[in-house]
């Protein structure tokens, strides 16, 4: 699964599941582009990682939500690193459980902005420079939350359903150009988010506790979505596009 010769932009990789996406994808061959918010110190440690496996990588502060900023950053990574061929849009922000009634309107503009407008926003502005490549790769990161829609989450749900809408359109319309758009959608991660989740739902403090309830018998890790991203982008793949992959386990 070769990815020589390609650079990837990874929304949100300073860590979790961007940064095991990030170092995957470097494992396989590519260059990467970090993007982080704001934790500089954990982008960068993400960086010389890459660059332990012999990977170029830098790192590229953005509020993706804003597309002033996508528009300097990606600016920034075709003048320093080359034409884009990979997107992963990652980068992802919770909502805070409330009903609807209670929802402040900040909050869902802030959540469905950071996951459906950064995808349109990011894809836009990387398409013109991925066209030029031999190939293309986008991937969005959902979540099983498109599928179940559950109460309390509006944000969220919403934010994830117009991404996935997104991606889906985005596919048709680029496959021409050889660039393929897929959707993957895990379920609960051991990451910081997941922990915070578990705890506020559940009162979990420890989340592999929960290992003897999951499917295989242990939570996701951020390395089982980063490999289905390595396949979805690498040459294994040459047929798929436009598809929801479920990373849960079966649930």
């Amino acid at each position: 699964m070769s990815l020589e010769g390609r650079l990837a932009l990874v929304s949100g990789a300073s860590r979790g599941v961007g940064k095991a996406i990030a170092l995957s994808l470097a494992s396989n061959g590519a260059d990467v582009a970090v993007n982080y918010t704001s934790n500089a110190e954990a982008a960068e440690e993400t960086v010389a990682e890459i660059r332990a496996l012999g990977r170029k990588a830098n790192a590229y502060q953005a509020d993706v939500a804003s597309f002033e900023d996508d528009q300097s950053m990606v600016e920034k990574i075709v003048t320093e690193m080359g034409p884009v061929s990979i997107l992963v849009h990652n980068a992802g922000v919770a909502s805070k459980g409330r009903s609807v009634l209670k929802t402040d309107h900040e909050e869902l503009a802030k959540v469905v902005g950071v996951h459906a407008f950064a995808a349109h926003y990011l894809s836009q502005l990387v398409i013109p420079s991925m066209r030029t490549t031999e190939r293309g790769d986008i991937i969005v990161i959902s979540s099983v939350a498109s599928k179940s829609l559950g109460a309390n989450g509006a944000p969220y749900n919403m934010g994830k359903a117009a991404l996935e809408a997104f991606a889906i359109t985005l596919s048709k319309e680029e496959k021409r150009n050889n660039i393929r758009v897929n959707i993957v959608a895990p379920g609960l991660v051991e990451t910081d988010m997941g922990k915070r989740l578990i705890r506020a739902t559940q009162g979990v403090e420890d989340i592999r506790s929960l290992d003897k309830h999951m499917p295989f018998g242990r939570v996701c890790q951020p390395e089982d979505i980063a490999n289905v991203i390595c396949f979805l982008v690498s040459p294994a793949n040459s047929y798929v596009t436009g598809e929801r992959i479920y990373v849960n386990g079966g649930d």
